[in-house]
């Protein structure tokens, strides 16, 4: 197995997160951290603290995406397993992770349960979820630890924290990148449920993170990136027919996020990536023609993946001091 970390100034957090790594109970694994050109001394850190580690050191920041996806090229595992540098993994995280997916071989993913690092009693959240308005959601953002305890097929698994199985990889492709940071593992996760890979839910696969510590909360640059490749996955992967059926909720969703935003005196970035959405709509269409046409699924169970979209709900959320982490 090979479990990958990307690095981006992370000098604060590291640490942590490779000491999680090394006291992992599964210890039939390669450790790759990809560091994305960090200015902050972390990648000397892990090159002296480490040794056992394979460091590939990029020159610039070449994003979430294309960093991953450089390490998953090298990898010729059976899984391979995405960690946050901001997060730190319990010591049975990767062996339930890796178990679930030995006894679910229809399942092309597994997905950990997220806890606050600060607030270890809450849930930052079980796996990812898609709603019918075509957004992403957080699922168990909020709710108490002891929830959402049973094993489930999902939507998707967070980048995060998450085991994939490789021979899913090489078949749908790995991330899109485009996307550069964000959205980039629902795109991934919706691409898996069109061509019958499902997601399994671990609950006791645990990690606690120390969330948007990188991109901050509602930072221009979450709101750009989140809100630009939410479009993207979108209209690349939803099937047609439930393209017209969501696309009401679809609008209504932009409508209020861009008066939420233009409420908070933030207005221009989500206005620029809805612009910059648009502007490679031509290059969004041809990747929506080759993913419809190796769809195995029907639509039928596409819809039944998807959550109604709580529009109330989803804003009380965002105004929680607790919530305020949700993208």
């Amino acid at each position: 197995m090979t479990l990958i970390i990307v690095n981006y100034n992370g000098k604060g957090c590291i640490e942590q997160c490779l000491e999680g790594v090394r006291q992992q109970v599964f210890q039939n694994f390669e450790c790759v951290v990809v560091d994305n050109g960090s200015s902050d001394g972390s990648a000397k850190w892990i090159e002296t603290h480490h040794p056992e580690i394979q460091l590939i050191r990029l020159p610039e920041n070449a994003g979430f995406c294309r960093a991953n996806n450089i390490a998953l090229q090298q990898s010729r595992s059976e899984f391979v397993g995405l960690l946050n540098n901001d997060a730190l993994a319990d010591p049975f995280w990767l062996s339930r992770l890796v178990a679930a997916l030995r006894m679910h071989p229809e399942a092309g993913s597994a997905a950990s349960k997220m806890l606050y690092s600060d607030a270890p009693h809450i849930i930052d959240r079980a796996g990812d979820g898609y709603t019918r308005s075509g957004a992403g959601s957080l699922r168990g953002r909020g709710a108490r630890s002891d929830a959402y305890n049973q094993k489930a097929w999902i939507f998707g698994a967070c980048a995060g924290a998450a085991v994939y199985r490789k021979a899913m990889l090489d078949t749908i492709g790995l991330f899109d990148e485009d996307f550069f940071l964000l959205y980039e593992d629902v795109d991934l996760s919706f691409r898996a449920q069109l061509e019958g890979f499902r997601c399994i839910y671990v609950p006791d696969a645990r990690v606690y993170h120390l969330a948007s510590r990188t991109l901050g909360y509602d930072s221009p640059v979450s709101i750009y990136y989140g809100h630009r490749n939410l479009e993207w996955v979108y209209l690349k992967n939803m099937p047609g027919p439930l393209l017209l059926m969501t696309l009401p909720a679809h609008l209504f969703y932009i409508l209020l996020s861009g008066a939420f935003f233009v409420s908070k005196g933030k207005g221009g970035p989500f206005f620029k990536a809805k612009a910059d959405a648009l502007k490679k709509v031509h290059r969004t269409l041809q990747k929506r023609k080759k993913i419809q046409n190796q769809k195995t699924v029907s639509n039928a169970s596409i819809w039944r993946l998807l959550d109604k979209e709580t529009y109330f709900e989803r804003l009380v959320h965002r105004l929680k001091k607790k919530d305020e982490k949700t993208p």
